[in-house]
C-alpha cells in the first residue's frame, strides 16, 4: 500500500468507514468497535443500519453522489471535522474516486486499499483474465466487445447462452458515476441491448461464455508477501439470481483447486491487503476464475462468524501494525441476507424458464426450507441490535413506497 507523505493529523477516530449502507461496512464497524476502536461513518444516505450500530460514534452523511468530485470535498471535510487514522471503502465508486485522489486523501489518513499497481489488474476483469490465463489459471472463454458494431464476431466465437460483463464495474467521470452489472443473454436483441447499455455509457464489455456450475469464492488476507488468512464459501443463491451479491452461503473448507489457484494469483499481481477471488465451476466441476474483489465483499460477515475476522485484519494491515495469522474457521455454518433472498425469489419468479434460474415452485420452497435451516442473519446481532430494526422498518417502508407506486422489484439493486 502507498503511504501517504507527510505529517498527518492527530487522529480522533481509529477509522472511517465509507459506504455505510452496504452490508459489509456495518460488518467492518461492529468487527473494529468491538476490539475497542473508535469508528465513524459516511454515506451518501442517512438512517442506514450501520449508523444505528453501538459502534458507529459519529455519522456523516454526505449530500453528493459516491465517486465524484464533490463527494471528495466532503470526504475531505470530514477528514478534517474528525481526523481518522485509516479509511476503509468498498463500493466501486468510492474506490475509483479514491484512485484518482489517493496521493490528496493519503495526507490525511491511509486508504485500506493494495497498491495502485495490484489495482489497475483487479479492478478490471479483462486485465484479471489475461494475468490468470498467463500463469494457467482456467478462465471463461471471452471477447472483449467495445460497441455492438463487435457483437457478431461474440456470437460466432462464444454463442448462447452467455454473460455480459462490464471490464470495470464503475464507469463515470468527475460529475456523474454509475455501477454497472453482468446480464445474463439467451438471444441476440438481448445481447444487443446489453452491449449497448454498458458501452454507451463509456465502458467495454466482456462477452463471456456462461458457466452453469457451483460459485466459490476464496478470500484473503496477504501481507508481506505471506498469506495471514484465508476463507471460503459457495453460493447457494445471489441477487440477482445470475450472480449478483450472495445471499444465501455456507463457509466450507478451502478447496485445494482454487485455494492455490487464489493464492497464485493474488501472489503474481502482488495485490497487499483484502482479496476476494470468485470462481465458477462448469458442469464437469472444473473451476474458472470470474473476478478479483479488492475490497471488503457483502458476503464478508460469513467469514467474521466463522472465525476470520477480515475487517479487524485489514485494519492492521492498513495501520501498519502486525497482522494476525488465522489457520482455522469453522466451517459448515450458513448465513442468509433475507431482504435479498426476497427479491431473489421474486427474481426467479419473473425470470423463470431462464437458464440458471429455479422454477417458480423451486426457487419458494427453496426459499421456505430455509427458514428450517440453523443460520445467521445479516444485521441481526443480539448484542447490537438496532441495525436490524433499522433494516427491517427500510424494508417495509420502500417495499409499500414501490407498492403504492405500482413498481415491481427491480433487479440489480444495492441491496441496503
Amino acid at each position: 500500500m502507498t503511504r501517504g507523505g507527510g505529517a498527518m493529523p492527530t487522529p480522533i477516530f481509529d477509522a472511517l468507514v465509507l459506504d455505510a449502507r452496504l452490508r459489509q461496512s456495518l460488518v467492518t464497524v461492529r468487527s473494529l468497535g468491538r476490539h475497542g476502536l473508535a469508528v465513524s461513518a459516511l454515506d451518501t444516505l442517512g438512517n442506514i443500519p450501520a449508523f444505528a450500530s453501538r459502534w458507529c460514534r459519529r455519522e456523516f452523511v454526505c449530500p453528493a453522489q459516491e465517486g465524484t468530485d464533490a463527494f471528495l470535498a466532503y470526504l475531505e471535510h470530514a477528514l478534517e471535522a474528525a481526523p481518522a487514522r485509516v479509511v476503509i471503502p468498498s463500493s466501486d465508486g468510492t474506490i475509483a474516486l479514491l484512485r484518482r485522489h489517493r496521493p490528496t486523501v493519503e495526507r490525511r489518513a491511509r486508504i485500506a486499499l493494495a497498491a495502485e499497481p495490484a489495482l489497475t489488474v483487479a479492478v478490471n476483469k479483462e486485465r484479471t483474465l489475461a494475468v490468470a490465463r498467463r500463469i494457467g489459471i482456467g478462465v471463461p472463454r471471452s471477447l472483449g466487445v467495445d460497441t455492438v458494431v463487435d457483437l457478431p464476431a461474440a456470437l460466432r466465437e462464444i454463442g448462447l447462452p452467455a454473460v455480459v460483463k462490464p471490464c470495470e464495474s464503475w464507469v463515470g467521470d468527475e460529475r456523474h458515476g454509475a455501477r454497472v452489472v453482468s446480464r445474463l443473454v439467451t438471444t441476440c436483441d438481448e445481447a444487443h441491448r446489453a452491449v449497448a447499455e454498458l458501452t454507451r455509457l463509456g465502458g467495454r464489455a466482456l462477452f463471456q461464455q456462461w458457466l452453469s456450475g457451483r460459485r466459490e469464492a476464496v478470500s484473503l488476507l496477504y501481507a508481506n508477501g505471506e498469506v495471514r488468512a484465508r476463507f471460503a464459501q459457495w453460493v447457494k443463491r445471489t441477487g440477482p439470481p445470475l450472480g449478483g451479491e450472495s445471499v444465501l452461503r455456507q463457509s466450507i473448507a478451502v478447496p485445494p483447486d482454487i485455494g492455490s489457484h487464489a493464492e497464485r494469483l493474488v501472489r503474481e499481481i502482488q495485490h497487499e491487503g483484502y482479496a476476494e477471488v470468485e470462481f465458477r465451476r462448469d458442469g464437469n466441476g472444473a473451476p474458472y476464475l470470474m473476478e478479483i474483489n479488492p475490497r471488503l465483499s457483502a458476503s464478508v460477515e460469513i467469514a467474521v462468524r466463522s472465525g476470520v475476522d477480515f475487517p479487524h485484519l485489514l485494519y492492521q494491515w492498513a495501520t501498519g501494525a502486525p497482522v494476525d495469522r488465522v489457520d482455522r474457521y469453522r466451517v459448515g455454518g450458513w448465513m442468509r441476507h433475507l431482504e435479498g433472498d426476497i427479491m431473489t425469489t421474486i427474481a426467479a419468479i419473473r425470470q423463470r424458464g431462464r437458464p440458471g434460474v429455479a422454477s417458480p415452485i423451486g426457487a419458494l420452497t427453496g426459499f421456505c426450507l430455509s427458514f428450517f435451516r440453523p443460520m445467521a442473519y445479516d444485521y441481526l446481532d443480539w448484542q447490537d441490535p438496532r441495525p436490524a430494526i433499522c433494516a427491517t422498518v427500510n424494508f417495509v417502508r420502500h417495499s409499500v413506497q414501490g407498492a403504492m407506486h405500482g413498481k415491481l422489484f427491480r433487479l440489480g439493486k444495492d441491496f441496503s
